[in-house]
């Protein structure tokens, strides 16, 4: 599944008792070989990221329904 703006990002840490990061997906930059993401992490700080595989999970926007 690709990440789109707007989905959630949910980066685990390397180090125990460390618990994972969340943010949006500001913009998707992809590379040849890679992404890179620009996220808003929820506690405010912004930064460009290139998770490496296994590290990450998308969680994809909600998209509510008109009407």
């Amino acid at each position: 599944m690709g990440a789109h703006v707007g989905d959630r990002i949910i980066v685990d840490s390397d180090k125990v008792g460390v618990p994972a990061r969340q943010g949006e997906i500001l913009k998707v930059i992809p590379h040849e070989s890679h992404v890179e993401f620009r996220v808003q992490w929820d506690d405010g700080r912004m930064t460009e990221i290139r998770p490496i595989a296994a590290s990450y999970r998308i969680v994809a926007k909600v998209k509510r329904a008109r009407g």
